[in-house]
């Protein structure tokens, strides 16, 4: 019985202390992905099946935001948004602009602690060019990062959750 839950960007979300309704409630979400619906369709099901499912337990929509089936369904929504086209598989880029927007001030911060050139840095988030392997592992260990190599993970295959 799996009890992970693999998403696009290898994060793992643990669906080890979820109750039998939930985990069947996510088990629904995905059920309705392996359908192939269209995203949009998807999309507006899974926002009334959140508020359906979660409103009543007492959550706010805050916390909502951050359980496993939200969590899980987004990235449901994500891969289903690749698979038709509307957006791309996210890939390191994204997850250094996630890094520079969350721990830092500006930019010019980021790049003063690593010492990459806001010159160099934009032309990577802008995917005009890519940076190497030292070219960032270096800079991101001034600052208590590292670069670690995962499964890929299809926007088709989502790994499976535990529903029993």
């Amino acid at each position: 019985m799996t009890t992970i839950y693999r998403t696009l960007r290898a994060d793992e979300i643990s669906l080890e202390g979820l109750d039998a309704e939930e985990r069947e409630f996510i088990a629904q979400l995905q059920a309705r992905y392996r359908s192939h619906p269209d995203w949009n369709d998807f999309d507006n099901f899974r926002m009334a099946e959140m508020a359906r499912f979660y409103l009543p337990r007492g959550l706010t929509r805050q916390q909502v935001l951050q359980t496993a089936g939200y969590r899980i369904a987004a990235d449901l929504s994500s891969r289903l948004a690749i698979a038709g086209g509307y957006a791309r598989m996210p890939d390191y880029r994204d997850e250094l602009e996630d890094l520079v927007r969350s721990r830092f001030k500006t930019r010019r911060a980021f790049c003063q602690a690593t010492g990459l050139s806001e010159d160099m840095l934009s032309h990577v988030l802008a995917k005009r060019k890519q940076l190497g392997i030292d070219t960032l592992a270096n800079p991101l260990a001034k600052i208590g990062y590292e670069l670690k190599i995962v499964p890929m993970q299809r926007p088709q295959e989502p790994t499976p959750t535990a529903t029993h």
